[in-house]
């Protein structure tokens, strides 16, 4: 695998010890560790998932495999109904409600059972054609799993109080929601069937931004980045690219929930890396240290 000359530097200062930290922290034991990486949107979890996945699999013989809670983002067909049986902002992707939780916890269960050369079915869902892949499209691993890595910009999250859903905190929430409904719904689901599926989370890391502006601000720069690639293909530009307006209307979806992970995870997470402008951890705090390691 080929790792990028600006990413080479954290291999020996952050990727390797945090594989020590979670080798450390599995011990004897031989269950599948269930590592949840939660991150706001553009604060790098693919980027560490993939590195981390491959330094424990390299150094430490520990077969690793990284499940994304985005794959498992409803289809955009239930998204509809759901928008139409409880309120129309569900037909936007990304909160508590719009995921097939389900699923998720199947396929959990499945890679920590997985033994010999078992295959295991990966959902995977296709951002450009806002849906997902039909099951015989999902890519396989077979195989025993010893680090699962599972990670998105919810996970681990837990609900707020009703008192804090009835200010609104952004146009999004006072032109469209006015009367709380998605807010109650998306927080309603949040203790519901997602405490199932974080209940199987061993760990929990949290790439910590210095606030909500650093989200709307990578998003920006992700959607830019989108803009370039699609400019230089044959057929003209993606009409699917957001504009700065657009993203910030999205980002608007996840920005109640986003502050509330920022305000109470760093407090239970056994790891917060607080990330600085150029997505490099300036800082690294353990609320549950290992003996020996990082």
């Amino acid at each position: 695998m080929h790792i990028d000359n600006d990413l080479s530097p954290q291999l020996e200062s952050l990727y390797l010890p945090l594989a020590a930290w979670l080798r450390a922290r599995r011990g004897d034991q031989r269950r599948t560790q269930v590592i949840g990486v939660c991150g706001g949107q553009g604060s790098g979890k693919s980027t560490l998932c993939r590195l981390l996945g491959v330094v424990l699999e390299r150094a430490f013989h520990e077969p690793a495999v990284t499940l994304s809670i985005d794959d498992i983002y409803e289809t955009r067909e239930r998204r509809a109904e759901l928008a139409a049986q409880l309120h129309p902002l569900f037909a936007t992707r990304g909160v508590p409600g719009t995921h097939d939780v389900a699923l998720g916890l199947s396929t959990i269960e499945q890679l920590a059972s997985c033994h010999g050369r078992q295959a295991v079915a990966l959902p995977t869902f296709d951002k450009s054609m806002d849906t997902r892949l039909a099951p015989e499209k999902w890519p396989c691993h077979r195989g025993p799993v010893s680090s699962l890595l599972f990670e998105g910009w919810c996970v681990g999250a837990v609900p707020q109080d009703e008192a804090a859903l009835i200010e609104p905190i952004n146009a999004l929430e006072r032109e469209e929601d006015p009367d709380c409904v998605w807010r109650r719904a998306v927080n309603a689901r949040l203790g519901a069937d997602y405490q199932q599926l974080f209940a199987h989370i061993d760990v929990l890391i949290l790439l910590r931004v210095d606030g909500m502006h650093r989200v709307f601000q990578w998003r920006r720069l992700q959607e830019h980045k989108l803009a370039l690639a699609a400019a230089s293909k044959p057929g003209g530009p993606d009409t699917r690219i957001m504009t700065d307006q657009q993203v910030d209307r999205f980002i608007m979806h996840y920005e109640r929930l986003t502050r509330h992970i920022l305000s109470e995870m760093p407090h239970r997470a056994d790891i917060v890396f607080d990330l600085d402008g150029s997505h490099s951890a300036a800082r690294v705090h353990i609320n549950n240290p290992v003996d020996g390691a990082l």
